[in-house]
């Protein structure tokens, strides 16, 4: 069984500056919410209560806002928002989450790597940090049903279109069904003319354990980091892996279009504001017509 969920979350945040210089990228708030906790909740939804979250220098932010603040519960109380009081609580409840510190920023294979102690000889759920996945069945619950079927890595992919495909790291290999791949390659931001297809990584992965050995053992690639996508690679030499088409749609929260894009259809969900805002929308479409 998949029982712990690993989390990196220590990237720069360099395209949202000047927003990001104190504070991380994943605490960017999706209307009210940050980022990462809709993360958190997808591994909670998922059946996992065991969170890693890898950190680096200025994310203390992250830990904090999952820990208890006593103060502010008690605010809450004397004044009778029993709701807030409540999610507040939750927050801090929802699972056991523990945080490691990546010292140097060497890639995402890297951040993973400080997991090892952690997840030990278990199987794990890898999460980015700054990407979030709408959708009814959780994707790592998606995930986790094709690896109990398989016992081997999956990744979670999404079609990208095909003149996109060297921003994102791409799977090929042999379709077992509509949804999922036998993969014999992984290549990170390929070429146009060279892509083995179009289906791109889309940030949730089940892992093995064999992933350790398999990133003890990758040089460094792209960007002289550690890349992920290097080290399955590597391990496809010794292991089966399988690709997962998801049933969700992804939002790619570390870029700024996206990130609007986000909170706008986020909005649009909330019952409380929805129409209201629809009709704003509406009255900005008319107003920029016009002019």
């Amino acid at each position: 069984m998949v029982k712990k969920a690993v989390i990196p979350a220590a990237g720069f945040g360099t395209r949202f500056l000047p927003a990001t210089k104190a504070q991380p990228k994943e605490m960017l708030p999706i209307i009210d919410t940050p980022t990462i906790q809709y993360v958190v909740q997808e591994a909670v939804d998922s059946g996992i209560e065991d969170i890693l979250i890898i950190t680096g220098k200025g994310k203390g932010a992250i830990a904090d806002h999952f820990d208890r603040s006593f103060e502010l519960e008690q605010r809450l109380e004397e004044k009778n928002e029993e709701a807030l009081y409540k999610e507040m609580r939750r927050l801090s409840e929802m699972a056991n989450i523990y945080f490691i510190r990546q010292k140097e920023i060497n890639g995402l294979g890297d951040a993973i790597y400080h997991a090892k102690s952690h997840t030990g000889t278990e199987p794990f759920a890898v999460l980015l940090g700054d990407t979030v996945i709408d959708s009814i069945i959780p994707v790592t619950q998606q995930l986790i049903d094709i690896y109990q079927q398989y016992q081997a890595t999956v990744i979670a992919v999404e079609v990208v279109p095909h003149d996109k495909v060297n921003r994102y790291g791409i799977v090929g290999g042999q379709n077992i069904s509509d949804s999922i791949m036998e993969l014999n390659t992984l290549i990170e931001k390929p070429a146009v003319e060279t892509a083995p297809s179009n289906l791109a990584i889309a940030g949730r992965y089940i892992l093995t354990p064999e992933i350790y050995r398999s990133l003890e053992e990758t040089p460094k690639g792209k960007n002289n980091e550690i890349q992920l996508t290097d080290a399955m690679l590597h391990l496809l030499s010794t292991e089966k892996l399988y690709s997962c088409s998801i049933e969700g749609k992804r939002y790619d929260i570390g870029n700024k279009l996206d990130f609007l894009k986000t909170n706008v259809e986020f909005a649009l969900k909330r019952k409380e504001f929805a129409a209201p805002f629809f009709k704003y929308l509406q009255e900005i479409v008319r107003t920029h017509e016009l002019k």
